[in-house]
């Protein structure tokens, strides 16, 4: 320390004081945060969207467009052989596909691109829609069971009557000298979602298993098809209004006991129009859905309309689904067991083994089961030795066709 330092006035060299904000920072946030939620909320109450900021898409559809116009055309995926003969309860002959079916050329000639957009997922599907008298006479099996609607391709009974349950039913091959032998039908569940189960399940199951998919794969419509090629008959599984709605969601486009029948039956449009080529439609979840006449009778109607069948997994006893399909001639089956509510393999190998007794019994059981790699593993090792011992593995149209016939 210096003279100076002790003979220098006290005061005279202050300290700079720091530069106070006037208002606090933690304010500034607080207030820029509620400036965000207002505007937010705001554009929520004031902006019209139905539909909560969901991608859609609307495609004009000229089905008698020029066919000098016509180009870039894809074609629907053809038909695995041996599924085209109708009108029978087990399905049709086996077979080849028609000699006289078209050239990839001659149907992309014949035929207009829509290009479907999957609102959640983004994934599109190239769809082809039959042009004029032309398409008539060389459309590929799938394109007479194809209506076009503003959701997209869905299922319809062809013009001859032919409905798709029967069109693209699998043919059912009786045992060697026990044409009255048993019958099994199994269903595998949750498919299309997860690529490696679906893959396991298509590749693993015998073709007599039918598989059920969920229509929210980015992929599905080409995963059902390849089930098909595989020899499987496929169901699409529907979401349905469980009792604990909206804590346990089954999905967009669940239908719904509070909406308007037009609004189910929209919303069922859009399910339906995921992939194509299955044979009925199957519930997934839906205790409060199935036990409501007034929301499910449309539902089923149009099912019907479809010439689609309808199977109930039979986890609601309150369920109306059989009381309805027979007042409605809908084809229907349901399950007698869950083969896998307890997913070990020893419960699931007790399951198979009631529901093999169920069929010795009664003649014909069918049981469900989700794609779970324990329950593909076991159901795939059971059926390997079902028909030793005198068990028919049938598709879900063997139970359900034969069941509307008789």
């Amino acid at each position: 320390m210096t003279a100076d330092d002790l003979n220098a006035p006290l005061g005279q060299h202050e300290r700079k004081r720091r530069r106070k904000f006037p208002v606090p920072i933690p304010q500034v946030i607080a207030a820029a945060l509620a400036l965000f939620v207002g505007i937010f909320v705001a554009w929520a109450v004031i902006g019209d969207d139905p539909f909560g900021g969901e991608p859609i898409v609307a495609v004009p559809i000229n089905l008698h467009a020029d066919a000098a116009k016509r180009s870039n055309v894809a074609e629907l995926p053809k038909t695995s052989a041996g599924t085209h003969i109708p009108n029978r309860y087990d399905g049709p002959a086996k077979g080849p596909m028609d000699a006289t079916a078209p050239s990839s050329q001659a149907a992309a000639r014949s035929s207009k691109t829509v290009t479907i957009i999957d609102g959640k997922t983004g994934a599109r599907q190239e769809v082809a829609i039959p042009d004029g008298n032309d398409a008539k006479d060389h459309a590929l099996p799938e394109q007479k069971f194809v209506e076009v609607t503003v959701r997209g391709p869905i299922p319809k009974i062809a013009a001859d009557g032919t409905r798709p349950a029967e069109a693209f039913a699998i043919p059912v091959k009786p045992l060697p000298n026990r044409p009255d032998a048993p019958r099994v039908a199994l269903i595998v569940g949750g498919l299309g979602i997860s690529a490696n189960a679906t893959a396991a399940a298509i590749s693993r199951l015998p073709g007599a298993v039918t598989l059920a998919f969920m229509p929210y794969g980015a992929d599905v419509a080409h995963m059902a098809e390849r089930a098909r090629g595989e020899g499987h008959e496929i169901l699409l599984q529907i979401p349905l209004e469980p009792f604990n709605y909206p804590d346990n969601d089954s999905g967009p486009q669940t239908l719904l006991t509070s909406l308007t029948p037009a609004q189910n039956l929209d919303r069922l449009h859009w399910l339906m129009a995921r992939c194509q080529g299955y044979v009925g439609i199957a519930g997934a979840m839906g205790a409060r859905f199935t036990a409501s006449e007034q929301a499910f009778s449309p539902i089923l109607q149009e099912i019907a309309k479809r010439g689609l069948i309808f199977v109930d997994d039979g986890s609601n006893p309150r369920s109306v689904a059989g009381r309805i399909a027979g007042a409605d001639n809908l084809p229907f089956a349901k399950a007698d067991m869950v083969l896998d509510s307890v997913a070990s393999p020893a419960e699931i190998d007790h399951a198979l083994g009631r529901l093999e007794m169920a069929a010795r019994e009664h003649g014909i059981a069918v049981g469900v089961a989700s794609a779970l790699p324990v329950s593909i593993d076991h159901i795939a090792k059971w059926a390997k030795t079902a028909e030793d011992r005198g068990i028919l593995l049938v598709p879900i149209t063997a139970v359900a066709l034969k069941a509307k016939q008789s």
